[in-house]
């Protein structure tokens, strides 16, 4: 928000430099981004600012308020003339083009002159043709005439990027006078937090300011010079939702001559960011800047003429089904069904809160206006902007909150803007609804309770005089408590626990945040009930980091075509099936995710235009729907994805070898084995919708399945842009896993006696699975076990059609001695028959 400091000076005496009320404003929560010079001078280059600075200082010799007395034609050129000006010592002749003086031209003496900005010779101003640049005015000819010094439209002088005109002031501008004297200015950027909604109007920063300084706060006169006949029986209101639209009052006035505003005005507005349109549309402007209450003025004759020509009646509703409305920037729009409108009899006027419609705008043939002053529905006005795609001034407050209070002081200050401004009648009274009024919170609480919040050991007495500052109705009881009741124009103070809290960051604002002293914690913390399983998580992930992992966290957030992307089918379920978001953000954001694997590869999609080797994993929850009215089940998952080429490149070359399903079945067992499962994982053939038959394996711990891994289906991995190497993914029950780790495990000392190696080879059928050879060499094993390696494969005649041949390194070793050859030959002969009977297997010689 664009804060003018002359504007806020009008509410608010405020001795402070610019730069002060700019550090001050931040301090009270209300950032200051950046502040823009307009003809105020500019701190030095070199200062140390925690804000942005831009703009051009107006020489006080150089630049005055002069009077233009006669307009003259140019003897030698068609588009430019001659102004007689006066600057306040002497006359002086200026060369210019400026196309609001050609109705002047030739009139003689102007009385009452026009009163205009001048720049003299020497002056520094902004160049209009050289964006960023400055030009000095020096005395040169033009077209024959000479001339050295310059009337200023408002881009030479940085206050906007009008230049077609030079600028009228108003009459009663003091000849002479520095012109930053009379409107030099600084323009503040203000960042508006949610909570800080009551200052998106002049007046609500400036009620911020005056209570840090303790100043008083002057409030705009919102009385009005009622003349016309009384509105009762000339319009009349009905709102049918209330939750909707709490509050809606309308005023009337009458014979209008439409213009420009006067020129102050105008100046205000374009310093925050509106441009001015006609006195009218300037006044409802003016005032939702001022007092943070947008507002929306009708033809009146239109609407009794769509009423037959009788008295309108404003109705409030929800749009029906298949309506329609062409709005002020002249699009048809078909509005949805939960959209507030501003209706009459027959039929919509404009969308509530957001822009109102072409048909009953204000126009130059406009003699009476129907001014509305309403509330609306915060979450209703925002989903019915961000599905237009309509963002407006008065959305931005609407969806933020704006009090019902300011409804009526807002109406009557408009309409008298209206009066002074275009010459009307107002008529008597208005017509205003109110049928949800706003109750504002009432908190009562201790100075005990401030002290435990903020560490500050504060009197009630001085903790009210901090609050009446911000306007709270506060009194202080005779047993010590305090209670305060929030101001009418407040939406960001609750009650209870949550109410004490915002009113000690009231508390806390005012008094300083820097003055506050450091404290120790005097509360006992509360209890971490999730602290153990978030251990096992981050030990799983730890133990991912060290095998060479990198973690990534995507959005939870996705639609069913993104997942189904991932899959052999492709085709995407219906949103029916998921948990689905009733406002998302985008469309392609609009369900919770029931898999980590889309976006994993998504992820490694993008990386793969600057890595060629990738190993990522994500440990996170999905979301699984349940019966209607219950929350989804939220397990977690850990999904892992490799990539590319075994090793990253070195200085001694590269390997070539791609990664394969080997790799990532590594990776697991070497996990399993890092977090010290009770017992080894398994693997056996499987199927997964988003990998290669036959490259697929279900992992398994004991006899609960894990999940599955394996290499990405080919028609798959074309819907994404990865290169030639194989993609490895897995996806696992992350609950089941970190479940699975136990709170002690048992740390053997490094044996004392050498291990016997051996290999043994076995013949088994092709079906047979490696791992359950594996578990039948570890059972028959038993204790004096301590590894078991596959080394070879081998399939070939000498050992038969559908055969294949394991070869497994196998150690044995004893803790208290060396084991003897009997020993060995011993444990082999019960490894032997143990392969035999559980997977058929022969000792192949």
């Amino acid at each position: 928000m664009k804060v003018p400091l002359s504007w806020l000076k009008d509410y608010v005496d405020i001795p402070l430099s610019v730069e002060d009320l700019a550090n001050l404003l931040t301090s009270l929560g209300l950032e200051v981004e950046a502040v823009r010079y307009v003809g105020l001078p500019m701190p030095p280059a070199d200062a140390r600012l925690d804000f942005k600075t831009s703009g051009l200082a107006w020489d006080p010799d150089k630049i005055v308020v002069a009077e233009v007395r006669e307009v003259l034609p140019h003897p030698n050129a068609d588009r430019l003339v001659l102004a007689r000006v006066y600057d306040g010592q002497a006359e002086h002749q200026v060369v210019t083009g400026a196309p609001n003086l050609f109705a002047y031209k030739g009139q003689g003496s102007l009385d009452p002159p026009l009163k205009v900005a001048y720049a003299r010779e020497g002056a520094v101003l902004l160049d209009p043709y050289n964006p960023g640049g400055t030009l000095r005015l020096k005395r040169r000819k033009i077209r024959g005439v000479e001339s050295y010094s310059m009337v200023c439209s408002e881009k030479e002088l940085g206050i906007s990027d009008e230049h077609e005109g030079i600028i009228l002031l108003d009459a009663d501008a003091p000849t002479g006078v520095p012109l930053a004297d009379y409107m030099g200015d600084a323009v503040f950027d203000i960042a508006i937090t949610p909570n800080m909604a009551r200052a998106l109007g002049i007046l609500g920063v400036a009620r911020e300011v005056a209570a840090a300084l303790g100043a008083p706060l002057r409030v705009p006169d919102t009385a009005v010079v009622m003349e016309g006949p009384p509105i009762e029986g000339r319009a009349e209101v009905r709102i049918t939702d209330p939750d909707a639209n709490p509050r809606f009052a309308v005023g009337l006035i009458e014979d209008v001559t439409l213009g420009p505003s006067p020129y102050e005005v105008q100046r205000r507005l374009k310093l925050a960011g509106m441009r001015p349109i006609n006195n009218i549309v300037d006044a409802t402007n003016y005032v939702m800047l001022e007092w943070g209450e947008p507002l929306h003025a009708f033809d009146y004759d239109i609407l009794v003429e769509r009423a037959g020509g009788q008295a309108p009646t404003i109705i409030t509703r929800r749009a029906r089904p298949g309506e329609r409305l062409t709005t002020l920037d002249g699009e048809e729009r078909v509005l949805p069904p939960y959209a507030v409108l501003v209706t009459d009899t027959a039929g919509p006027l404009s969308i509530a809160g957001v822009m109102g419609g072409a048909e009953s705008e204000v126009r130059p043939t406009t003699r009476r206006v129907l001014l509305e002053a309403a509330v609306w529905d915060p979450i209703t006005i925002r989903r019915v902007s961000k599905a237009l795609k309509l963002t407006t001034e008065a959305a931005y407050r609407y969806q933020r909150g704006v009090h019902p209070a300011l409804v009526e002081p807002a109406l009557l200050r408009a309409l008298e803007l209206m009066r002074r401004w275009s010459g009307g009648t107002v008529a008597q009274g208005i017509v205003d609804r109110y049928p949800k009024p706003q109750r504002d919170p009432v908190n009562r609480f201790r100075p005990a309770d401030i002290r435990r919040l903020l560490g500050l050991d504060l009197t009630a007495t001085e903790i009210a005089n901090l609050l009446r500052r911000l306007e709270f109705r506060v009194t202080v009881h005779d047993d010590g408590t305090i209670e305060a009741q929030t101001p009418p124009h407040r939406l960001d103070i609750g009650e209870g626990v949550v109410g004490i809290a915002d009113l000690a960051e009231e508390i806390a604002r005012l008094y300083g945040y820097d003055r506050i002293p450091a404290t120790r914690l005097a509360d006992e913390l509360p209890p971490y009930l999730g602290l153990e399983r978030a251990r096992r998580e981050d030990r799983i992930k730890d133990a991912l980091v060290v095998l060479g992992l990198q973690e990534v966290i995507t959005y939870r957030l996705t639609a069913p075509e993104r997942e189904a992307r991932a899959t052999v089918a492709g085709e995407p379920r219906p949103d029916s099936e998921y948990v689905r978001l009733v406002n998302p953000i985008a469309h392609d954001r609009r369900v919770l995710r029931q898999t980590l694997l889309p976006n994993l590869l998504e992820v490694a999609e993008r990386n793969a235009r600057f890595v060629a080797r990738q190993a990522l994993f994500e440990w996170g929850p999905v979301f699984l729907p349940r019966e209607e009215g219950l929350l989804p089940d939220e397990p977690q998952r850990l999904a892992l994805l490799l990539t590319g080429p075994r090793e990253d490149d070195f200085w001694a070359g590269a390997a070539a070898e791609a990664m394969d399903f080997y790799d990532l079945k590594g990776v697991l067992e070497t996990l399993a084995r890092a977090l010290h499962l009770p017992q080894p994982l398994r693997f056996e053939p499987g199927e997964h919708p988003s990998m290669h038959p036959g490259k697929t394996a279900r992992v398994l711990l004991g006899d609960k399945v894990l999940g599955h891994l394996g290499e990405l289906h080919p028609q798959v991995k074309a819907r994404y842009d990865f290169g030639p190497a194989a993609v490895l993914v897995a996806e696992l029950d992350g609950c089941a896993l970190r479940d699975a780790l136990p709170d002690r495990f048992t740390l053997r000392p490094v044996p004392q006696f050498p291990p016997v190696i051996e290999d043994l080879a076995f013949v088994v059928d092709e079906t047979v699975p490696a791992a359950a050879v594996e578990d039948a060499i570890r059972a028959g094993g038993g204790a004096y076990l301590r590894a078991v390696t596959l080394f070879d494969v081998y399939r070939g005649q000498n050992i038969g059609a559908g055969k294949k041949s394991l070869a497994y390194r196998v150690a044995y070793q004893a803790p208290d001695r060396t084991l003897s050859d009997k020993d060995a030959a011993r444990i082999r002969k019960k490894i032997v028959k143990r392969v035999a009977r559980e997977v058929g297997g022969v000792l192949r010689g």
